[in-house]
């Protein structure tokens, strides 16, 4: 059975993208069989994977409308062992169609039901909101991983995430778990980014990741040539960084099984 993991953080730019694209790439090396929800209307998981967004016709907005089966609207990706559902603009629209619909905060999660015995790990790249289409993906997943970027807004809004996540475990999906907080974009010469991740670490204890992401200028080259870290510069600090992350994930779920 596959575990289903949603990346989400209402907050923009805290490297949710970049942390699904590589975790999913790196996962991928570790021969583990993976599927990518491109669940974010920007595309930037789609594109990253190197995915052209304007040739996509088929993906994350039917698979919520249910027009068509999650397995029509999985494509092959370059990196090994990773599949997609991309994503285009046109899923913007998604949130205003599925307001008056029964069990709205459910399509996700009878559409992609069948793909379980398919993959080893399903991730789901959330938009930065706490709009329908997140509710979805949270009410879809097994557990939620949340990356907080090193910084002074670090914590800011957090509380929020946090109380969307108990709203959905006592109302749509009582097994969530938190996979875990992923502490991003750190930079060992910054006093502040060591407060915060003292800070993290002090209030949140085991649920934080040994793994840090630093900040490494290969990381955010990566996506401009629609490739993952792991095969744009395999020996890169952020490589490295997401290769440990993986490894740390698919050790955690062997405990847990």
């Amino acid at each position: 059975m596959g575990k289903i993991i949603a990346i989400a953080n209402q907050k923009g730019g805290v490297g949710k993208t970049t942390t699904t694209v590589n975790l999913a790439a790196s996962l991928g090396v570790l021969e583990k069989k993976v599927l990518l929800i491109d669940a974010d209307p920007q595309a930037n998981a789609t594109s990253g994977l190197g995915i052209d967004v304007e040739q996509v016709s088929l993906g994350t907005y039917q698979l919520l409308e249910h027009t068509k089966s999650a397995k029509e609207t999985i494509v092959a990706t370059t990196s090994p062992n990773v599949d997609l559902i991309p994503s285009h603009i046109d899923l913007v629209a998604i949130e205003i169609e599925l307001v008056d619909k029964d069990k709205r905060e459910y399509m996700m999660k009878q559409a992609i039901a069948d793909l379980r015995g398919e993959y080893d790990y399903v991730l789901i790249d959330c938009a930065p909101s706490l709009g329908l289409l997140t509710l979805n993906a949270l009410t879809a997943a097994d557990s939620v991983m949340i990356p907080i970027q090193c910084e002074y807004f670090a914590l800011e809004g957090l509380g929020k995430l946090l109380n969307t996540i108990k709203s959905v475990q006592r109302i749509h999906n009582p097994e969530l778990d938190i996979e875990g907080m992923l502490l991003t974009m750190y930079d060992s010469r910054l006093r502040l980014s060591n407060q915060v991740v003292e800070e993290v670490r002090k209030h949140f204890g085991d649920m934080v990741f040994d793994t840090i992401i630093q900040r490494n200028v290969r990381l955010s080259e990566a996506p401009s040539y629609g490739q993952s870290i792991i095969k744009y510069d395999a020996s890169s600090k952020g490589a490295t960084n997401y290769l440990n992350l993986a490894n740390e994930v698919v050790k955690k779920n062997q405990q847990t099984v």
